[in-house]
């Protein structure tokens, strides 16, 4: 991504990233685009797959997006970057088939001070997890299926 200055009245100039991707995410592929001179903390965030839920052994997840859901990340990061004009940040989806240990959300955030950059980090994860319309179902080593999040 190209390097647009830093400029912290322009929320989009400090939102370096967001988007979903079927191939593999890390918060350290991110960290290049949002690293600057000026910042002194750097937060980032790995939501990584892992192998049990509620008791049962898990073997993967599989995440369906709504067609609108990117462009519900990209607001949900711009409306975090406007509530956070310290700090600048890029964030990436997964979509598609993940197995235990695979990366589903990456996110950095960078800041000249760390407790700006971890609020802003913790607001943009809640953000994503409330509002951006992605579904994942769950496989367990028995063989059966679950939506997460789908019964109360």
């Amino acid at each position: 991504m190209a390097q647009v200055p830093l400029t912290p009245a322009n929320p989009a100039t400090r939102v370096r990233g967001a988007f979903l991707s079927d191939e593999p995410i890390s918060s350290s592929l991110l960290s290049a685009d949002v690293s600057a001179p000026t910042a002194g903390a750097c937060v980032s965030f790995d939501g990584v797959v892992r192998d049990h839920d509620n008791g049962r052994s898990v073997t993967g997840l599989q995440y369906s997006a709504h067609p609108t859901a990117e462009t519900v990340l990209q607001s949900v990061a711009l409306q975090i970057a406007a509530d956070h004009p310290e700090v600048s940040l890029s964030v990436a989806h997964r979509v598609g088939a993940l197995t235990v240990g695979d990366c589903a959300l990456a996110c950095v955030v960078w800041s000249a001070h760390r407790g700006d950059a971890f609020r802003a980090c913790i607001a943009l994860v809640d953000g994503i997890k409330a509002n951006v319309p992605i579904w994942k179902e769950q496989t367990f080593t028995d063989g059966g299926t679950e939506w997460v999040n789908s019964i109360d």
